[in-house]
């Protein structure tokens, strides 16, 4: 796997890191970026602290209800985006590889993972649950 980011990707990331993105442009495709950002520089532990860790930050800032924050879709799209840069040849930037994988622009794609049930819990939001439907592939690292 060998993927790249460009200078935009670059930037992107400390514009959202210093908070500095308005919060309506923080759409599904701009948590997509994020994650293969962190995940290009990042084994998939670390890169999923550091999105937790910026989402976190992101809410507080902008005032938004920590309540807003959901780990288990947090942790979960981290390791759905590593299975596409798994199977996808190196891409030199997030649009080139999203592109890719259009798929991943369905933000329902994790009810064929989750039950809505477990993915919408308390417990869920709260921890990171494991799929009840069908496992996220995981990789040696």
């Amino acid at each position: 796997m060998h993927h790249l980011l460009s200078t935009e990707d670059r930037a992107f990331r400390t514009q959202l890191e210093s908070c500095e993105t308005p919060p309506a442009e923080f759409n599904h495709r701009a948590h997509l970026r994020l994650a293969y950002v962190y995940l290009t520089e990042h084994d998939t532990e670390t890169a999923y602290q550091r999105m937790r860790d910026a989402l976190v930050r992101f809410l507080e800032h902008n005032g938004v209800d920590a309540s807003k924050y959901h780990d288990t879709m947090t942790r979960a799209w981290i390791l759905a985006v590593r299975h596409f840069m798994e199977k996808t040849p190196g891409a030199g930037s997030s649009d080139s590889f999203i592109e890719q994988n259009p798929a991943m622009l369905d933000s329902k794609i994790m009810l064929t993972h989750y039950s809505a049930e477990v993915l919408f819990s308390n417990e869920a939001r709260e921890g990171f649950v494991e799929p009840d439907l069908d496992p996220i592939p995981r990789y040696r690292e």
